[in-house]
């Protein structure tokens, strides 16, 4: 695909449960929209707001692009953390040599952690029942 052709940068990113797939327009003014929402209307928590923005600001980008994200499953923090991940990766295709910076951050490593499984005898993945002697 030719460079004039593009419209997009998209990039996949996911946490937990959570799959959010996150396209960059270049020339934008900097709005953010999460599943057709506002992103300070979907997410309430101001901290969650200065997440999302980070990949945005370790590479100076704040503003250059318009943010559409469409995000499912999980809840708050992984939905949150996906979206982060999916834009470090998108601003990754708009510039390789924005490797280094996201990468200094962490912004480019997927969080493995997830929800352990039940375990059979177990009240939860690790509880067990309470040991009576007699």
């Amino acid at each position: 695909m030719a460079e004039t052709e593009l419209q997009y940068y998209e990039g996949i990113g996911r946490r937990k449960t959570s799959t959010a797939r996150v396209r960059l327009f270049p020339g934008g003014d900097g709005t953010m929209l999460v599943n057709d929402r506002p992103a300070d209307e979907y997410f309430g928590r101001e901290g969650d707001l200065k997440d999302l923005s980070e990949a945005l600001v370790v590479t100076d980008n704040v503003g250059r692009f318009n943010v559409s994200v469409h995000v499912k499953g999980g809840g708050v923090s992984g939905q949150c953390g996906a979206i982060r991940l999916g834009i470090a990766r998108a601003l990754l295709k708009t510039d390789p040599d924005y490797r280094p910076a996201l990468r200094q951050f962490g912004l480019l490593t997927r969080d493995p952690r997830a929800k352990e499984r039940k375990k059979p005898g177990l009240k939860r993945a690790r509880k067990a029942p309470q040991y009576t002697k007699r």
